[in-house]
């Protein structure tokens, strides 16, 4: 265990896990143009693609979890770029569909290969992608995925001048 963990509660092992891996994806994506909350767009919204689905952006939101107001600046931004195309939905004047490109849909092929690459560096110490102990991982991050958290009932508690995350 890494001096950083020494005595770190769960929360701030989470937090600095996933501050690692987004600045890692950051990182590895951004020769293609892309950034991590990109790259999060474009790879959920090319696996929807490949099960048939064309997602309103509030759709697409509530997939990756990210703000549908952020969702929509970044479906903007990769408008622009050109890896992205927004249209109304012919059932919902008010939603608008999302699809990738045929550039977006390149783009997104060779990010997620990359990022696979990272997933693959990241996930060796338990025995690799296809292990045991990754697959219970997975299990246990999905319960607290499940989990819901209600902010507004956290009730301050007195704790040793210790820093929870």
């Amino acid at each position: 265990m890494s001096k950083t963990s020494e005595g770190a509660t769960p929360g701030f092992l989470v937090w600095r896990l996933s501050m690692k891996w987004r600045v890692a994806v950051d990182r590895a994506v951004a020769p293609l143009g892309l950034t991590h909350a990109q790259y999060s767009l474009v790879a959920s919204l090319y696996g929807m693609q490949r099960s048939g689905e064309r997602p309103s952006q509030r759709r697409l939101a509530d997939h990756t979890g990210l703000e549908p107001l952020y969702v929509s600046k970044l479906a903007r931004s990769l408008e622009s770029a050109g890896l992205l195309e927004r249209a109304k939905d012919p059932r919902d004047p008010r939603a608008v569909q999302l699809a990738l490109t045929e550039e977006g849909l390149e783009t997104t092929r060779r990010a997620i290969d990359v990022v696979h690459g990272l997933l693959t560096q990241l996930l060796e110490p338990l025995g690799g992608l296809d292990s045991a102990r990754t697959r219970e991982l997975t299990r246990e991050l999905t319960t607290l995925l499940d989990a819901p958290l209600d902010p507004a009932a956290a009730a301050p508690q007195e704790r040793n001048a210790v820093v929870e995350y």
